[in-house]
């Protein structure tokens, strides 16, 4: 039987979507993906375990395509989740959104011109516009805050998937991991460039956020 046209092409993106009890909102999320005017993408939607409806709420866009793929896996976080989201690529280019965020519809088509315009880069980053809590806990002194504006934020990453798995993906650290793999491929002398242009839109504002969590849990020990 012949293989299926979608299977034997590579896309040029993965996207990764990790999520936990979010059933809520991942739907805000896959249609600002599926509304891409860029269709060259799959998408894995990594479940960490998620005990709310999140499976039913999203089983009807994951049937209406053939480009979206659902995994669920034990509650182990976020990082752990990307990582296995990034195993079950077959994209070009890995890139991520978080289940809370969203795309501008050109977001795609801009990093892909981008791309091809410049073969060598290897490494995207930048490029968001961010809602709600501009600041977050600084992985070198969670009892510090710092502006975002001084950060990397993962979800704007777009990463050659063959470099992403030679740098092991994500490490499981508590504050810090998308900064982490910014600077390991920094030391690699990797080709990276910053994009202006923001079209990841980084939703900050309500208490479901990751980083506002963690900034809640240390807010006894500042």
């Amino acid at each position: 039987m012949a293989k299926d046209t979608h299977e034997s092409i590579q896309p040029m993106f993965s996207v990764v979507i990790t999520t936990y009890n979010r059933a809520d909102i991942v739907k805000r999320a896959l249609k600002s993906l599926i509304t891409q005017t860029e269709d060259d993408w799959e998408a894995i939607v990594v479940d960490d375990g998620s005990t709310d409806d999140t499976h039913a709420r999203i089983l009807p866009v994951i049937r209406a395509g053939q480009r979206i793929r659902y995994l669920w896996k034990p509650h182990t976080g976020q990082v752990p989740s990307k990582n296995e989201g990034i195993k079950s690529s077959n994209g070009r280019f890995i890139t991520f959104l978080d289940s809370d965020d969203e795309y501008h519809p050109e977001h795609l088509a801009s990093r892909k011109k981008i791309l091809m315009q410049n073969p060598s880069f290897r490494f995207l980053y930048g490029g968001a516009k961010i809602l709600g809590n501009q600041y977050v806990p600084d992985k070198n002194d969670p009892s510090v805050s710092i502006h975002l504006r001084n950060c990397v934020i993962g979800g704007t990453f777009v990463i050659e998937r063959e470099l992403l798995l030679s740098l092991n993906g994500f490490r499981n650290i508590v504050l810090g991991s998308d900064s982490d793999l910014f600077e390991r491929a920094g030391k690699a002398q990797i080709p990276m460039a910053e994009v202006k242009t923001p079209t990841y839109i980084y939703h900050h504002e309500g208490s479901d956020s990751v980083t506002n969590k963690l900034f809640d849990m240390i807010k006894p020990f500042r």
